[in-house]
């Protein structure tokens, strides 16, 4: 481990000159790229010599100890030394985590898709609540987000919505929501007081840059026509409503919230890029099954992860058997408990299958 994290701090150090370099400077693009590089490796490298630093100062309180102290100077060295090690301990622990080899789409924005699942109605109601719920969430954050598509139902939430959330580790933080959500509660069209269950489905795509998928424009079949729904006259009644279907793969997008027909094609074009990388992937983690079996899940869109029970104000992952009774409050935004622990199972996974 320490070979790797000198290795670690070398090239940190390679990455600092080079971006006091005046040639560097001047590339705007090499510079952003060593940028984003060593910003990559700044956690692991303030550990690491936090670590070193511990070390030293253990090395001199050990010194110490080997003096003939006075007996208040023995505790205090003692108690020096037993925090020390505690330290070390957790810094030890800290470092196998960052050492770990991170997911290359973990500081790219996120696209989120929305789907009313079983249940009619309610599931659009519910489909609703978790827009509300990632939104307030992003806005915690201080990431921004914005609509790409929605399909609206007459009573209220959405028979589908997409949309993008920007900002710094969205896709690390979000990237185990996708599933299937389950929700237990008495419906407002329900005359009888019956529980009922519905389901809603989600999938989070990383957002895709140009390089990270080509696109041969002559794959496409783009076609123009009339928005409906909600946004309008303008919008109704104008050839602004884009639809483009990837002729190699099937993939149809279609997007018509915006009153510009450009704007509406460049949306539909981010949705797109993010679905064929979501296919590629998913393709590569096919030649994996050991790998698919075992993670917490970051895509299988038909597996049920979790469940919402209003009745009784709880909240249940059901892939790392964690309840939360603060069912308000997490429909309010206030997931990191839920992230956190899905986080930490995967570390541990990792950790376990590391050694």
């Amino acid at each position: 481990m320490l070979n790797r994290l000198n290795d670690i701090e070398k090239k940190y150090d390679e990455l600092t000159n080079l971006l006091s370099d005046p040639d560097i400077i001047g590339n705007q693009a090499e510079f952003q790229k060593h940028a984003k590089a060593q910003a990559a490796l700044e956690d692991t490298v303030s550990a690491y010599r936090e670590y070193k630093d511990v070390l030293k100062q253990l090395e001199d309180v050990k010194s110490l100890l080997a003096e003939d102290l006075d007996a208040e100077m023995q505790e205090m060295a003692e108690l020096e030394q037993d925090e020390l090690l505690a330290k070390k301990e957790k810094l030890e622990a800290d470092l196998r985590i960052l050492l770990l080899p991170k997911d290359p789409n973990d500081e790219k924005n996120v696209i989120m898709e929305i789907r009313a699942g079983a249940g009619g109605d309610e599931a659009a109601l519910f489909a609703g609540d978790l827009y509300k719920m990632y939104t307030k969430y992003a806005e915690h954050q201080n990431w921004k987000t914005e609509v790409l598509s929605a399909s609206y139902t007459d009573i209220g939430g959405f028979k589908e919505i997409i949309f993008m959330i920007e900002g710094h580790g969205a896709y690390s933080r979000l990237k185990f929501e996708s599933g299937v959500h389950r929700v237990q509660r008495i419906p407002t069209t329900e005359s009888g007081g019956r529980i009922h269950t519905s389901t809603a489905t989600v999938a989070v795509l990383p957002e895709a840059e140009e390089v990270d998928v080509e696109i041969n424009p002559n794959d496409l079949r783009i076609d123009i026509f009339c928005s409906s729904g909600p946004g309008g006259q303008s919008v109704n009644t104008t050839q602004s409503a884009v639809r483009i279907t990837h002729l190699p793969t099937g993939i149809v997008v279609s997007c018509q919230d915006e009153k510009s027909q450009h704007k509406n094609k460049d949306k539909a074009m981010k949705v797109l890029r993010a679905r064929l990388l979501e296919k590629a992937e998913q393709e590569a983690l096919g030649e994996i099954a050991s790998e698919r079996k075992n993670q917490v899940g970051t895509g299988d869109r038909s597996e049920r992860i979790r469940t919402y029970n209003f009745p009784q104000g709880r909240v249940s992952d059901h892939r790392i058997g964690l309840t939360l009774h603060k069912l308000e409050s997490i429909l309010l935004g206030d997931l990191d408990a839920l992230i956190d622990a899905l986080i930490m199972e995967d570390q541990a996974r990792k950790l376990k299958e590391s050694f």
